[in-house]
């Protein structure tokens, strides 16, 4: 299977040359794809071993189309091959799934010699990654969260609050609505006694007060807003508490 001669070509038997090229080819243009990912997402939550298996993988891919060559029995064969083998890693952000198709992408393209394609495809794919990177459609800075928001039950607020979240949020939808009790301190009365008594104190009753309370999900613009928002909605009248949450990811309630 292996032809030495570095001077000749033949698709179904590749020389060393050839392969090697090939081989190198595909891991240098897998390695931009890599350090475009790596330039262009933000956050700290990078895997290396993923940034390692996008420089890797087009290797991968690219021995396995020489191997095949123009040989059906042999792809079948790597296809049975493959088949036995298991996937389990999932990648839930599709970005992540894009750049690791790209990377199998110059694999393939490298694999059937098609330098060309491959070299093309990695500079409009990297171009396209850093464009879309300083891009408003990039989101680095919005910020997911959940805001609950509590008031007596016969406030009619829920106008001044939307109007509230419209100016300070991109996005903004109410996922909840319910009524909760909340356990209010009593108030706490001064007696003034002459002599010191041996009974036990009583302990105040515990009061409940029903509220209502609203649960909403929102995209904020800026950081700095958080704390902005959340005096506004405390301004509102017959507003009693609110709790703000943001997360990186889709909160859960």
């Amino acid at each position: 299977m292996l032809d030495i001669n570095l001077m000749d070509f033949d698709p179904a038997v590749p020389s060393f040359m050839v392969m090697l090229i090939t081989s190198l080819v595909a891991f240098f243009l897998s390695s931009v794809i890599a350090i475009t990912y790596q330039y262009t997402t933000a956050g700290v939550h990078r895997n290396a071993h993923f940034v390692q298996a996008l420089a890797l993988i087009s290797v991968v891919a690219a021995m396995i189309l020489q191997a095949i060559g123009e040989s059906v029995a042999i792809g079948l064969g790597i296809i049975g091959a493959l088949s036995i083998i298991r996937f389990r890693t999932s990648l839930n952000d599709p970005r992540n799934i894009t750049f690791m198709f790209a990377s199998l992408g110059i694999g393939i393209a490298c694999g059937v010699k098609g330098f060309g394609i491959a070299i093309t495809g990695t500079l409009v794919f990297c171009l396209a990654a850093i464009v879309m990177r300083f891009s408003p459609l990039h989101g680095d800075q919005d910020m997911i969260g959940i805001a609950k928001i509590r008031m007596s039950v016969e406030a009619k607020v829920q106008l001044a609050i939307e109007q509230i979240l419209r100016a300070d949020c991109n996005a903004y939808e109410i996922v909840k609505c319910r009524i909760t009790y909340v356990k209010v301190p009593p108030k706490e009365e001064v007696q003034h006694t002459a002599e010191i008594t041996t009974q036990p104190a009583i302990p105040p009753p515990v009061i409940r007060e029903k509220q209502l309370e609203y649960v909403y999900h929102i995209r904020l613009r800026e950081l700095k807003s958080i704390a902005h928002i959340e005096t506004r909605l405390l301004d509102i009248a017959d507003v009693k508490e609110v709790k703000i949450d943001f997360q990186k990811e889709a909160p859960r309630l």
